[in-house]
């Protein structure tokens, strides 16, 4: 399974921003899918994730009303709508696949695999 993120960049506190990520070799319509984050001199964190058919979808506190998570089981991708980016959110942002269907988990080790990061700085 290979998970490809890409659409970080430089923005300003405020702005909006999409993240996307391309999974490939594995029934996507089975799988959750999540975002995480890592922040410089921070521990990685739980961002968002959505069920396999997309019904169910969970957010970190931090992010509720901010950002949405959606995927495209016929294109096989799954985004992250970012709004009022905050410096916080600067990170290196991460997609991770979940080989259940159903059940949304937080814990990082729970997840089986994951892309490379993109880089995500909010900046004035």
């Amino acid at each position: 399974v290979q998970l490809q993120a890409f659409g970080g960049g430089l923005v300003q506190p405020g702005d909006s921003l999409t993240l996307s990520c391309a999974v490939s070799g594995c029934a996507f319509e089975t799988y959750t899918l999540g975002w995480f984050r890592q922040a410089p001199g921070k521990a990685r964190e739980f961002v968002a994730a959505i069920s396999a058919s997309g019904d169910r979808r969970l957010y970190h506190a931090s992010v509720e009303g901010r950002f949405t998570i959606s995927r495209d089981n016929a294109k096989n991708t799954v985004d992250l709508q970012m709004s009022s980016l905050e410096r916080e959110d600067t990170a290196v942002y991460y997609c991770a696949a979940r080989n259940v269907p159903y059940t949304l988990n937080q814990a990082i080790g729970q997840w089986d695999y994951w892309g490379h990061g993109t880089l995500v700085t909010v900046s004035s």
